[in-house]
């Protein structure tokens, strides 16, 4: 089954986009968002990532990565906030000419940004090393604002070639270790490789699926924040 799911997976990247339309969904309900008792100064966090982040095909915002983790942080009694600054479509290219002006607009400078892009790079069959430089770019942009990053790693699909997925899937671990950044695996983990936690496109999470997304990566995020005082 894993199998099949990463062959689907890397066929889906080739022939459709993170930014195309959105598949009509299906009917749920909206989520029941209960607020825990959080202590502590307020921690906050910018998710700056692509269709992954956006919430792409869910019902509702609430049911988005940035969205969950938020939730999921609060509960343990941690007052994060998670301004979700995700947009569809976007390579590494395009959120390097928006990162800049969208930590700009922030209301006050975040505390910790997690760093999603890539797949759609890998979508549209871009050099490795294009995807690389303007991953660094944003490092080190993010670095000179003394701004902590989680980057969020992502992998080739095995139907890209070896030697593409060896290049591609080296960028996120070297990157992480030369600008100090927290590294955690996204892309790849078992959501991508389990059909019934896909949705109908089979690329992106159904909302059970960002739920197990959360479920996998909420500890490394957690220790990645700033201690709390």
């Amino acid at each position: 089954m894993r199998a099949n799911s990463w062959a689907i997976f890397g066929a889906m990247l080739m022939l459709s986009a993170c930014g195309s339309e959105a598949p009509a969904p299906g009917p749920s309900d909206r989520p029941t968002v209960i607020e825990a008792e959080v202590s502590g100064p307020q921690i906050d966090v910018l998710a700056f990532g692509d269709s992954l982040f956006a919430g792409y095909g869910l019902v509702d915002p609430e049911q988005s990565y940035p969205a969950q983790l938020q939730q999921a942080l609060r509960a343990e009694g941690r007052d994060v906030r998670i301004a979700n600054a995700g947009v569809s479509g976007d390579t590494t290219a395009a959120g390097l000419q928006r990162l800049a002006f969208t930590l700009d607009s922030q209301p006050i400078k975040p505390d910790l940004v997690l760093l999603e892009l890539g797949a759609n790079d890998l979508l549209r069959g871009l050099p490795p090393a294009q995807t690389r430089s303007n991953l660094a770019a944003m490092l080190t942009e993010l670095g000179k604002r003394e701004i902590p990053v989680v980057l969020m790693g992502i992998q080739a699909p095995p139907n890209a070639g070896p030697e593409f997925q060896r290049t591609f899937d080296a960028i996120y671990p070297d990157l992480a270790k030369a600008h100090g950044a927290k590294l955690v695996p996204f892309v790849g983990t078992k959501v991508f490789t389990e059909a019934d936690l896909l949705q109908a496109d089979h690329v992106h999470p159904t909302a059970e699926g960002v739920a197990e997304l959360v479920r996998v990566t909420a500890d490394a995020v957690a220790a990645a924040l700033p201690p709390s005082e």
